[in-house]
């Protein structure tokens, strides 16, 4: 059996990172802030005029909800979560614990019913 090789591409990477931020709801700059990066290397990834240290791909994987596979080389990993759980996920993570809390009472409230 032959194996399948994997070729990064920076521009691939940039537009999924991009697509992933935008159905998100997410401005650049507020991205940028969630990774702890300057805006303008932010706006550099997603144009793929840059490359990423895998700490970063890490952060912005965390932050989207993605896979790592996914985002640097495309490919669905079958039990990635649906994107509205990812959604769900994403904002918990970037709220205050007080917030969360609530979240949950109010989510756990209107689920059950």
């Amino acid at each position: 059996m032959q194996q399948r090789k994997h070729i990064y591409s920076k521009a691939a990477a940039g537009a999924r990172i991009r697509s992933c931020r935008e159905r998100l709801g997410l401005s650049r700059q507020r991205m940028a802030e969630q990774i702890g990066k300057a805006e303008k290397y932010y706006a550099d990834i997603e144009r793929g005029y840059c490359g990423m240290s895998l700490e970063t791909m890490i952060e912005i994987a965390d932050c989207l909800g993605i896979t790592l596979d996914y985002m640097i080389f495309g490919e669905e990993d079958r039990q990635e979560l649906p994107e509205d759980s990812r959604s769900i996920l994403f904002y918990l993570g970037n709220c205050d614990e007080k917030k969360r809390k609530k979240a949950m009472e109010l989510l756990k409230v209107y689920l059950s019913e």
